[in-house]
C-alpha cells in the first residue's frame, strides 16, 4: 500500500512541475560548509532581502542524502540568532513550491517553508529551504549569526 500511494504521489508531484526551475540562486559551485558541533560555519551575510524570503530565492542546503532532510536546516538554524543576538526557535510549516531536480528520485523537489521566531519579536519570519540544489549559505537580512 505504501508503495502505490508513493507513485502516485509521484506521478501527482511530476504532474505539477514544470520543466524548468524557476530557482534563481542555485549554484553547483558553492563550497560545501564547514560544520562545527552540529553547526554550520557561516561567514556571509546576505544583502538581498529576498534570500530566504522569497521561494524563487531559497536557502539552498543541499544534502548528499535527503534520506534525513532535517539534518541540514537543523545546522543551519543553529548558526542564526535573532536581530540582536536572541536566541531563535524555527519549525517546519510546510513543504511547497514544487521544482525540478535531478537530485531526487523523482525528479522533483519542494521547499520547506519555516517560521522562525525570538522573544520580543512583533512578526514572525518566514524563509524558504531547499535541502536538493547547493548554494552559498549565508544569514539572511534580518538575522544575525549566534555567538558561541
Amino acid at each position: 500500500m505504501k508503495k502505490i500511494l508513493l507513485v502516485i504521489a509521484a506521478f501527482s508531484l511530476n504532474a505539477c512541475v514544470s520543466t524548468k526551475s524557476t530557482l534563481k540562486n542555485v549554484d553547483d559551485n558553492a563550497p560545501v560548509p564547514q560544520v562545527l558541533n552540529n553547526t554550520f560555519v557561516i561567514t556571509e551575510q546576505a544583502t538581498d532581502s529576498r534570500y530566504g524570503y522569497d521561494p524563487d530565492y531559497p536557502i539552498n542546503m543541499f544534502f548528499a542524502s535527503t534520506r534525513d532532510e532535517n539534518i541540514n536546516p537543523a545546522r543551519f538554524f543553529n548558526a542564526l540568532a535573532g536581530p540582536n543576538g536572541e536566541k531563535i526557535f524555527y519549525t517546519k510549516l510546510e513543504s511547497c513550491c514544487p521544482f525540478p531536480t535531478k537530485r531526487s528520485e523523482m525528479g522533483a523537489g519542494l521547499l520547506d517553508l519555516y517560521e522562525v521566531r525570538w522573544v520580543g519579536q512583533k512578526r514572525p519570519v518566514r524563509l524558504y529551504v531547499n535541502i536538493y540544489e547547493k548554494g552559498r549559505l549565508m544569514v539572511p537580512v534580518g538575522l544575525t549569526l549566534r555567538k558561541n
